[in-house]
């Protein structure tokens, strides 16, 4: 079953998204509309844009499109969370899926393949992996890599993109990145397309930080190679 994991980021500066996009690397699906835009890496960036006053201003959903809506809702009605079925203009059926401690995830069908240098990775923070790990395997998504200590967890979908679980005191969502290729490059080739950004060291790996339209800092990881506290889950 095809599987593609979808960030959503709600920005009332649609078009400084998409060129910051477009500079890491990300391909526009199609021509970008007044409203709604998608972005391809590995996986898919969609900007929506809202008001600069709406609440949603500068916040990330975590989507997925799948084939089979149906078999997706029935992976998911028996799990601890709440299950609810809408229709969305211009999207159809759409389920939302909502947990005890408030974080939602979404999905519609449309899964297709999107591949890139860039891995679209938002990132999950709630209270336990045992929350999150089951609603994304119903989901379709399959284990990647873990923590030791349990504080991290990520999963791939097959058709493209991820999703991460990060261990917090509250549930929340933000979008993230995962780059393969030279930090220090893709830094160099951002400061050429006017973007400010540092590449810092952190204790898995280094990570590229880049100032998004909202004037907050997104996180592009490198991809773990160091494998000293994690674990590799997809062996095999």
């Amino acid at each position: 079953m095809a599987v593609t994991v979808q960030a959503i980021q709600y920005t009332a500066h649609p078009a400084q998204w998409r060129e910051l996009a477009v500079a890491l690397g990300l391909v526009p699906a199609f021509d970008p509309g007044e409203v709604w835009s998608e972005l391809d890496g590995d996986g898919i960036l969609a900007v929506h844009k809202v008001d600069a006053a709406d609440p949603l201003a500068g916040t990330t959903d975590i989507h997925v499109l799948v084939d089979d809506l149906d078999a997706t809702e029935a992976a998911l009605v028996p799990l601890a969370v709440s299950v609810m079925r809408t229709t969305v203009d211009e999207v159809g059926p759409l389920l939302t899926a909502t947990t005890s401690t408030g974080a939602k995830v979404s999905a519609s069908t449309g899964a297709r393949t999107a591949a890139g240098e860039i891995l679209v990775q938002p990132i999950w923070y709630d209270t336990d992996a045992g929350i999150v790990r089951p609603i994304l395997q119903a989901l379709g998504l399959r284990p990647r890599i873990g923590s030791d200590s349990g504080t991290w967890l990520d999963f791939v979908a097959p058709g493209g993109g991820s999703v991460a679980f990060h261990a917090a005191s509250e549930a929340g969502t933000v979008l993230g990145m995962e780059y393969t290729g030279d930090l220090d490059a893709l830094a160099r080739r951002l400061a050429a397309s006017g973007h400010s950004s540092e590449v810092v060291d952190e204790a898995y790996n280094r990570t590229l930080l880049v100032e998004t339209p909202e004037g907050t800092s997104l996180w592009i990881n490198g991809r773990i190679t160091d494998m000293y506290g994690y674990r590799r889950l997809d062996a095999g």
